[in-house]
């Protein structure tokens, strides 16, 4: 996924992860992109939050990236928004 000047980690205002991601969704989530999202994520998620936002991305991954996508793993939710 590739992602321009406005791609960032962040907190929400509860202190929740989430990750921006500018341009569009691609139809594929490669390996090589959920890599390049692990290492931004990286800079800003403990080792717990990014093993579970692995798993998220993996099953993503299977299930299909589309705006809507809503997924959970262990209580957390990864959900896709395109705006």
């Amino acid at each position: 996924m590739h992602g321009g000047p406005a791609t960032a980690v962040v907190r929400g205002p509860a202190g929740e992860s989430v990750v921006l991601l500018s341009g569009e969704l691609p139809e594929v989530l490669t390996e090589e992109a959920v890599t390049e999202l692990l290492d931004l994520a990286a800079a800003i998620l403990d080792t717990a939050e990014l093993d579970l936002f692995r798993t998220c991305l993996d099953t993503l991954r299977t299930t299909g990236l589309r705006a809507g996508r809503r997924v959970e793993v262990s209580g957390a939710v990864l959900t896709v928004y395109e705006g």
